[in-house]
């Protein structure tokens, strides 16, 4: 079998592919959601928005769930405006919009899967999915802040801040 081990590269191969931008993905999702999520909190201790959250939080689980996937849906034509926006040459422009478009639906999804989570849970089949989804994550983001680019990207972050030594 004189083709295995190419095979198995070129396997090793589209799973990182597939998997570094993946993981920029989520690490940027880690990176807003917390933060994103409090800004929001924050907007929602407002009173017009009190009795929206008490309304979000009272949602059964289906309704839960049609709400938590309504931003992402929401988001999806703005995207594509930008997309054509880069392919008529304003790229800045789309990149800008994507940005944030992305931060935006960031910060709603973070704000929603808080007032939501409690219902979405009681959908066995979410619950399940859940569960497997965050010890996957957290494998990957673990092998990627195992990995040098990180680590040197890390100590490059740390001599930046450290500033200029005399």
């Amino acid at each position: 079998m004189s083709g295995s081990p190419w095979r198995a590269r070129l396997k090793a191969l589209l799973h990182a592919l597939w998997q570094w931008p993946l993981a920029l993905l989520i690490l940027f999702e880690e990176w807003g959601w917390e933060p994103l999520q409090r800004l929001l909190a924050w907007v929602g201790a407002w009173p017009g928005f009190r009795q929206l959250e008490a309304w979000v939080r009272r949602l059964p689980p289906y309704g839960a769930l049609a709400l938590f996937a309504l931003p992402t849906l929401a988001l999806l034509p703005i995207k594509l405006l930008a997309l054509w926006a880069v392919s008529r040459g304003h790229a800045l422009l789309g990149l800008a919009v994507i940005l944030a478009a992305k931060l935006g639906g960031t910060a709603v999804v973070a704000r929603l899967f808080t007032l939501t989570q409690p219902a979405l849970m009681r959908l066995a089949w979410f619950a399940r999915l859940h569960g497997r989804w965050v010890p996957w994550k957290e494998a990957l983001l673990a092998r990627v802040r195992a990995s040098a680019p990180w680590r040197l990207a890390r100590a490059l972050r740390a001599r930046l801040r450290r500033g200029p030594r005399p």
